[in-house]
């Protein structure tokens, strides 16, 4: 399938992105706790009416497994398990959770990455040798509650910046010091607010999940190409 352009689409709890490979034109709508599967395929498919694509790929803040999403998103509305999306869209879809999408766009090499994504909650992954591997840590015990509780947006504006800075400072700790990464990259909106980081650990982009969302069709029979360049 070389040369078929890929629609990436980025479901995050507050907005639903989209980019076409090849292209740099970056469309969005509002998602929210009410957005089901099949609203957001509908509103992808009104935003991109004018795009020509051949083939899918989809980030959703949940567990996918097999290509199929496992457990409905905390901060999306319901319907999302089992739910068809290469029957929705009527294309070749692949179905990833989208921190691992971001990672996946966001390594550079060198190692073990872990990517941790500070936005209305935390995603989290590994990439090892350019093998990505979703986790759920943002859901582990952390001080008197989750990770999520902590470092997530309900985190950033119960605790106020100062120590949220210092929950964000000791997740990176402790998970650092758990999964031994020989890197750690910091992307989701909220990693923008972190003035100093510690060493090892670099500001990614969330333009990055596209370049991810490409990268997900490399060097598969239907392998698409790897759309405008990301930044690292």
């Amino acid at each position: 399938m070389a040369g078929r352009r890929v629609l990436a689409v980025d479901v995050g709890g507050s907005h639903v992105k989209v980019l076409l490979s090849g292209d740099d034109e970056r469309r969005r709508f509002e998602s929210g706790p009410q957005l089901t599967a099949q609203q957001m395929v509908e509103g992808v498919q009104g935003l991109t009416g004018d795009w020509s694509y051949d083939i899918v790929s989809v980030g959703v803040p949940s567990p996918v497994h097999a290509g199929r999403v496992v457990a409905e998103p905390v901060n999306l509305g319901h319907g999302w398990v089992g739910f068809d999306f290469e029957r929705a869209f009527g294309r070749p879809t692949k179905v990833i959770n989208d921190a691992a999408m971001q990672a996946l766009g966001s390594y550079e090499g060198g190692g073990k990455m872990l990517y941790l994504g500070l936005g209305t909650g935390l995603g989290s992954a590994l990439v090892d040798g350019g093998k990505v591997e979703p986790m759920e840590l943002g859901h582990l015990p952390f001080r008197k509650a989750t990770y999520e509780d902590y470092v997530g947006e309900r985190g950033r504006s119960r605790l106020g910046k100062k120590k949220w800075k210092a929950a964000v400072q000791e997740a990176i700790e402790q998970l650092s010091a758990a999964l031994e990464p020989d890197y750690v990259i910091l992307g989701g909106g909220n990693a923008k607010r972190l003035e100093a980081l510690p060493p090892n650990v670099r500001l990614g982009a969330n333009e990055n999940a596209f370049a991810g969302a490409f990268r997900l069709w490399e060097g598969t029979d239907e392998e698409a190409p790897k759309g405008p360049p990301h930044p690292l």
